[in-house]
């Protein structure tokens, strides 16, 4: 009978499991800079808050003769936002963070700008251009996370995954309007 390999003893992982119990998720093996992680997720989540927030607004504000779908997606999208905003807060509080939901400050914490847009091809361009915001930023987030901590870059990833899809619909979107309203 062969031994599985295993990087560390199971005694000395079960020794450090119980050190520091009230540390939760964060053990000795954890090798990131937590407060930096944990910052670098509230920038993340000040993004999405503000990022549901215009896409509410753009949802009740679009008018128009193709309004009614577009608003429809707009709305998908705030809601899509709002739980990639819960997956990190759940994250942050797991890392022994605490979320930021603070209003004030929101705006400077956000990668992404709060831009209302006053036409339907405005709004959907403010929309697009956030979404390329946060896939550049959260691309370097994922980086930074690297192997250090493979959980919160699984849920960044995850996170990106939807962004681009986001951002596919909305220039889908640009490009699926008649030209006159394009300017």
């Amino acid at each position: 009978m062969s031994q599985k390999p295993f990087l560390t003893d199971i005694e000395t992982i079960r020794k450090r499991a119980r050190e520091h119990i009230a540390q939760g998720a964060v053990t000795a093996g954890y090798r990131a800079d937590r407060e930096a992680v944990v910052a670098l997720l509230n920038d993340a989540l000040a993004t999405e808050l503000v990022c549901t927030l215009r896409y509410r607004r753009h949802h009740f504000m679009a008018k128009g003769i193709q309004s009614k779908s577009i608003a429809d997606e707009f709305m998908a999208h705030s809601n899509e936002e709002q739980g990639h905003a819960d997956q990190i807060a759940e994250r942050i509080v797991q890392l022994g963070g605490e979320p930021d939901f603070s209003p004030a400050g929101l705006l400077s914490r956000s990668h992404a700008e709060y831009a209302e847009g006053t036409t339907l091809v405005d709004m959907i361009r403010e929309d697009l251009i956030a979404e390329r915001v946060a896939i550049d930023s959260y691309r370097e987030i994922i980086q930074f996370l690297s192997d250090k901590d493979p959980t919160s870059r699984r849920v960044m990833e995850t996170i990106l995954a939807v962004e681009e899809e986001h951002a596919d619909e909305m220039a889908e979107l640009l490009e699926g309007l008649p030209e006159k309203m394009k300017h």
